[in-house]
């Protein structure tokens, strides 16, 4: 097969879809790789790299479109890429298509075949091609959120940590899956007093078990959330619906019982995000005010540490890669369950169902492609 990497256009966005490595893992296996020229630069990766690897360079974006089968990126591709989706494309990466209809729609007039990287689901519910990312932003979120906490950023001027005779910021943590468990990590390392809301008694279990004594855990609901917003420096959003839009636990109203320079983190922001003030931003300008609230809701976070995603990300997606390269999509969805959840649209049709729920749109059972 014939894999091009295009360079990620998105502002800021610094992060590649394959390291060298990967290269080398599926030039070994005869496949061909096209790498457009300085795609992995901002990653540490340069162009000689690739090559000694087994790669070869393409000078331009429309080059490595034209010559591909099989597309890979980090992120979806936006309104300057659509023009160059081919029908005949496999397309690798993460799309969220529920929080952005233009680029649903965008993609079924393609008819290109759309494989996300955020729905590939395991037996037991699990993300492997969303975990490494998950645990970047999750662990990004308190990094920023501490950040702008800071008098100077419009924060609270809290130090999360505290320091002897002063307690420690407090940290609410919206959801106790991949991300809320690396960002209560990161807040509990630093000393804060974080508590964690999720919804499945059996999760909240296994945090009460593994976390440390300045983690405490607690149902949520609409009560809960409302009762500590107004106690907490720091609310991290971090629910996720697979494939599906985030759900708003944050409304508006809420934000007059908050104190004035507390920081909220959408980290579901990709998927609509879970605070209903959420509107997506970038790294050159990441945060906005409401009503004396700091939202922080870049959409790549872990764009901002592009050697440590790109290899985290390499290392998840490589084997799913490989799959499709050497039997086909077809071949590899029907051999593999995980994989067949991944496919988004196929020709101009929506085949997978909280995509087409998201926008009132036609869903078409998968198996009528394979």
């Amino acid at each position: 097969m014939i894999i091009g990497v295009p360079k990620e256009i998105k502002p800021s966005e610094n992060r590649v879809a394959l390291t060298p490595a990967g290269a080398l893992e599926l030039t070994k296996r005869g496949h061909t790789v096209y790498i457009q020229s300085t795609a992995g630069v901002g990653s540490g990766f340069t162009d000689e790299s690739y090559v000694e690897a087994g790669a070869k360079i393409l000078p331009t974006i429309e080059d490595t479109y034209d010559a591909a089968e099989m597309v890979m990126k980090v992120k979806e591709p936006i309104a300057p890429e659509y023009d160059l989706v081919k029908p005949d494309h496999l397309f690798f990466t993460y799309f969220h298509f529920a929080s952005y209809e233009p680029l649903t729609k965008a993609m079924l007039k393609s008819k290109a075949t759309c494989l996300a990287y955020e729905t590939v689901e395991l037996a037991d519910r699990s993300l492997p091609l969303l975990v490494p990312m998950s645990e970047v932003a999750g662990r990004m979120a308190i990094q920023e959120g501490a950040k702008y906490l800071e008098k100077p950023q419009g924060g609270l001027g809290v130090l999360l940590g505290g320091v002897p005779g002063v307690e420690p910021g407090k940290v609410l943590v919206l959801g106790g899956g991949i991300v809320g468990t690396q960002a209560a990590k990161m807040a509990a390392g630093l000393g804060a007093q974080v508590t964690i809301l999720d919804i499945s008694l059996p999760r909240l279990r296994y945090l009460s078990d593994v976390m440390p004594a300045n983690v405490n855990t607690v149902y949520s609901n609409e009560y809960n959330i409302r009762r500590m917003i107004g106690t907490h420096d720091l609310i991290v959003g971090a629910v996720l619906i697979p494939g599906a839009k985030a759900p708003s636990l944050i409304t508006k109203d809420m934000l007059k019982d908050m104190r004035p320079g507390t920081v909220m983190v959408d980290v579901a922001v990709d998927q609509g995000g879970c605070f209903e003030t959420t509107k997506p931003t970038t790294h050159d300008d990441p945060i906005f005010v409401i009503d004396d609230v700091v939202h922080y809701c870049v959409a790549n976070m872990p764009g901002a540490v592009p050697y440590t995603s790109t290899i985290a990300l390499t290392n998840a997606t490589l084997p799913y890669a490989i799959k499709l390269a050497d039997q086909g999509w077809k071949a590899a969805c029907k051999n593999d369950n995980a994989l067949k959840l991944g496919l988004n649209t196929i020709n101009g049709e929506i085949v997978y169902k909280g995509v087409a729920d998201a926008f009132g749109m036609p869903y078409t059972d998968v198996e009528k492609f394979l």
